[in-house]
């Protein structure tokens, strides 16, 4: 084997691949001895074909397997002889079979950057100081009373905030209904911003069994993107309007909740830690997005391009499945999927970026996923889904899902090294914030 490189760029080598005449030679004696036992040819015996008929009906055919099988078997010994730390799956620019019996080709491939990892020890990071406050607390006990409040049928005033109301609705749009924002039988509760408060906000005074149209217009921004930055007109009948019937918070309702509570502070206490738990998992996550924010700061470096164009891949494919659930598709939903693409490339450019700036580090500190690392992932999944253990590790056994799986572990692992040499400040939430975040644990 004789491989030479050519430095395209600073990230992209081509290798050119010389396979001697020997190694070729065998490969085809042995796809043609195959190919024998397996066709049949009109005037000769199964396996008795002369070598001239197989390479004049099935040459480029045998040709073709060939070279794929010698690329396949060759590339990885070709890339070690190099010396090239490639990242990403060759592209196979071209070969030939050489009338000298070699077989040559070019494969184009993406190198490591290089580059030294700035600071990343002692980084000053802030996070929200974790505390449940009373008015959150009485937001989440206000909750737990609608979720225990028996429901009464209403028929003698219009829909009012806090009901839920059961209805039939379907938009239109430039006054062609739209197949996929259809609802049947749809429960809906008055104040819960499902549909959007422009939504629920008009069919509020509407009267049970009667029926209404009304406009809404859509932000950009809004999460569904059949609807986003849409005007659609929605046509409601209004089926069944029931009212809750709030209990007391006393001892009593707080026995109903658990039975191990005897009494409302019981129930408080334990709304608070669960309140503040759930915030601790936010911070985490509020973390790892601001120390990743600090090291792209002062790391900035070019990237593979390849891998950047599989990181855009991947996003557009969650897009996608988020758009299957919803029952429609990019073009039920008006999206143009090169227009995406481009809107998600620096995105993926960061989160590659971000990736091999963690990578650097784990080389640098020695942080490597073990056992017991493994051992806690499959067990965490497992708990996430509800699925034993073992059912867990079956199903990464037969998938390619395990490498990911395993780098998202190390991930993980650097973060915590970090989070462990930051410097955190806990900083009192902004008004804003904390108003966001009481809504969304309310």
């Amino acid at each position: 084997m004789d491989v030479n490189v050519e430095k395209v760029s600073d990230l992209t080598r081509i290798l050119k691949i010389s396979l001697t005449a020997d190694l070729v030679g065998k490969e085809m004696n042995k796809a043609y001895d195959k190919l024998r036992k397996e066709v049949n040819l009109k005037g000769f015996r199964r396996g008795k074909a002369p070598r001239a008929v197989l390479e004049k009906n099935f040459g480029d055919r045998v040709r073709e397997e060939v070279a794929d099988h010698l690329v396949q078997e060759t590339y990885f010994d070709a890339l070690e002889k190099s010396g090239i730390d490639a990242v990403v799956h060759p592209e196979i620019k071209e070969f030939d079979f050489a009338d000298d019996g070699t077989f040559v080709y070019s494969a184009e491939v993406d190198v490591r950057p290089v580059f030294e990892p700035a600071d990343y020890k002692g980084l000053k990071v802030e996070i929200p100081r974790v505390e449940a406050g009373e008015d959150e607390i009485d937001a989440r006990i206000e909750e737990l009373r609608r979720q225990q409040a028996p429901l009464k049928t209403i028929d003698d005033r219009p829909v009012a905030d806090g009901d839920l109301v059961v209805i039939d609705a379907q938009g239109y749009q430039d006054g062609k209904p739209m197949p996929q924002v259809k609802l049947s039988d749809y429960s809906l509760e008055i104040g819960s911003g499902y549909l959007g408060p422009e939504f629920e906000e008009a069919v509020v005074g509407m009267d049970p069994g009667g029926e209404g149209s009304f406009e809404t217009a859509f932000g950009a921004d809004h999460p569904n993107p059949v609807l986003a930055g849409k005007n659609v007109e929605f046509k409601v009948r209004i089926k069944e309007v029931k009212a809750r019937v709030m209990p007391e918070v006393d001892d009593e309702f707080a026995r109903d909740v658990n039975e191990d509570f005897s009494s409302v502070a019981d129930l408080r206490r334990f709304v608070a830690d669960r309140i503040k738990g759930e915030k601790e998992d936010a911070a985490s996550g509020s973390f790892n997005d601001r120390i990743m924010q600090k090291l792209l700061e002062t790391h900035d470096f070019a990237v593979p391009e390849r891998l950047v164009r599989y990181e855009v891949k991947s996003l557009v494919e969650e897009m996608e499945e988020k758009l299957i659930n919803a029952n429609t598709n990019m073009e039920a939903a008006g999206i143009n999927r090169q227009e995406l693409e481009e809107r998600y490339k620096e995105l993926a450019e960061k989160r590659v970026r971000g990736d091999f700036v963690l990578k650097k580090i784990a080389e640098v500190e020695g942080i490597k996923v073990d056992d017991a690392d493994i051992e806690a992932g499959f067990a965490r999944v497992a708990e996430k889904y509800q699925m034993k253990v073992d059912e867990v590790k079956k199903y990464f056994a037969k998938r390619d899902d395990l490498l990911p799986f395993l780098n998202e572990l190390l991930s993980e692992k650097i973060l915590d090294f970090l989070k462990k040499e930051s410097e955190i400040v806990y900083v009192d939430p902004e008004p804003a914030a904390s108003a966001a975040s009481e809504g969304e644990t309310a």
